[in-house]
């Protein structure tokens, strides 16, 4: 299993839309690395949801459905998407001050490759911001 953090800012697609709907391709991307990593994702990896520009958090985990296809909002180029579900809301949302303040996170790619969409975590990474959004950071 792999694990991945996805950005969207709350006034396009935030999480509360996303849990009334249930699951949702995840299209728009246009950068070619953000591609790859959704390239990269297979069924059942793991994915954290961050709110961008406003708020600044992690909200909840999703999991990966469906494997990358055409992104039907592409009008040329080989651009994918993928499709998610959300699998629950965090207790606590992970702010990126916390992230930015804890010293196991310092080399999480969302400190240092900003504006990327699509991004991996390691395990590691993936499993202490989970804790930290359920509270029982370690």
């Amino acid at each position: 299993m792999n694990y991945w953090l996805v950005k969207q800012e709350p006034s396009a697609y935030s999480w509360q839309d996303f849990l009334r709907d249930g699951s949702t391709a995840w299209t728009g991307v246009r950068n070619f690395q953000a591609r790859n990593n959704l390239l990269a994702m297979k069924r059942g990896d793991r994915v954290l949801f961050y709110h961008s520009v406003i708020g600044k958090e992690i909200v909840g985990e999703a999991g990966v459905s469906k494997e990358a296809f055409p992104d039907p909002t592409a009008k040329e180029g080989s651009w994918v998407s993928v499709e998610l579900r959300p699998l629950r809301s965090f207790k606590k949302p992970v702010t990126l001050a916390q992230i930015k303040e804890h010293p196991g996170l310092a080399d999480v790619p969302l400190l240092r490759q900003s504006r990327l969409s699509v991004m991996p975590l390691t395990h590691a990474h993936y499993r202490e911001i989970v804790a930290m959004g359920s509270g029982k950071s370690r």
